[in-house]
């Protein structure tokens, strides 16, 4: 398997883990570190669960050594980070997200162009 999604995998459980761990344990501190007034921790704390399974099945995707066995999970997040940018995009423009969504914004639309990337050119070897 390519090395850049062995790399792919390896960046992206960093950072879904940091993220759902605050997300997860200290979702008001979260929310004051990124301007997001948090209404319903239990939310956020759903959120933070989604993102520490993430880093799990990127985890479990750096150890593999063929494409067949992670060409799901790369088919799964190609979705997820597509929809979360639109999601955070239509965010900023619509519903006054704060200023940190811009981060969020660049992070799932430099993941999502990387896991189409792989997906493009590992799908045709």
């Amino acid at each position: 398997m390519a090395g850049g999604l062995k790399t792919t995998f390896l960046v992206h459980m960093v950072v879904a883990l940091v993220f759902g761990l605050l997300m997860f344990l200290v979702p008001a501190l979260w929310g004051s570190l990124v301007g997001y007034n948090v209404a319903d921790p239990t939310i956020t704390r759903l959120a933070g669960a989604a993102m520490l399974a993430l880093a799990l099945s990127s985890w479990l995707g750096s150890r593999a050594d063929r494409w067949e066995t992670v060409h799901i999970v790369v088919q799964m997040e190609i979705v997820f980070t597509v929809l979360a940018a639109l999601a955070v995009l239509y965010g900023l423009f619509f519903e006054g997200a704060p200023a940190f969504g811009w981060v969020a914004f660049i992070l799932f639309a430099a993941f999502a162009a990387a896991w189409v990337f792989f997906f493009l050119k590992l799908r045709a070897a």
